[in-house]
């Protein structure tokens, strides 16, 4: 049974997260809630291996999500399920794009899927925030912010930002000071 309820919640989560690995979040969060196959903090920790991890990161943690619910055949499943509708989408209308690539009527649908897209990259990172910068995130009058993971995060967000060190750099850095410093 677990295994058909893997390969549904990922065929649904890859018809609707257009935009990337990344557009995958929300979704995967709303799986920690409707679902005990992995907690917040899991998908966090979900997202960091993904993201240190080479290959896509919505296979990747479609992957990882379907091992920690299924074992290695729950990961094959969810792998599958999450890549089958982009497959099939571009072999539908793959050769309409190229037709019609000039079209204004897709070049405006294209303009606003944009937003959307920012929209759900936006929501998963604050559902990120919460989890890693605040306690108590579920209230957040009663929350409390966790001031050395703030400061760490805007540390790294500005090596990133001036240095233009790869992302790979950074996360090597941050691993290296979790062994020492537990935010």
């Amino acid at each position: 049974m677990i295994y058909w309820t893997l390969f549904w919640e990922f065929l649904k989560i890859g018809f609707v997260a257009i935009g990337g690995g990344l557009a995958t979040l929300p979704f995967l969060y709303n799986l920690t809630v409707k679902t005990n196959w992995f907690t917040a903090p899991m998908l966090v920790d979900m997202i960091a291996i993904s993201e240190s991890t080479p290959g896509p990161i919505g296979i990747n943690m479609a992957t990882y999500a379907g091992f920690t619910a299924g074992s290695y055949a729950g990961g094959i499943i969810a792998s599958l399920a999450l890549i089958l509708p982009g497959v099939i989408l571009m072999m539908i209308i793959g050769g309409a794009i190229q037709k019609f690539k000039n079209s204004p009527l897709l070049l405006k649908v294209f303009y606003g899927i944009r937003p959307a897209v920012a929209a759900l990259i936006a929501y998963a990172a604050w559902e990120i925030i919460k989890v890693t910068m605040i306690t108590n995130s579920t209230d957040l009058w009663q929350a409390q912010l966790k001031y050395p993971a703030i400061g760490f995060f805007l540390v790294l967000f500005v090596i990133l930002k001036r240095f233009k060190i790869h992302p790979v750099l950074i996360i090597v850095m941050a691993a290296l000071t979790g062994i020492f410093i537990q935010f």
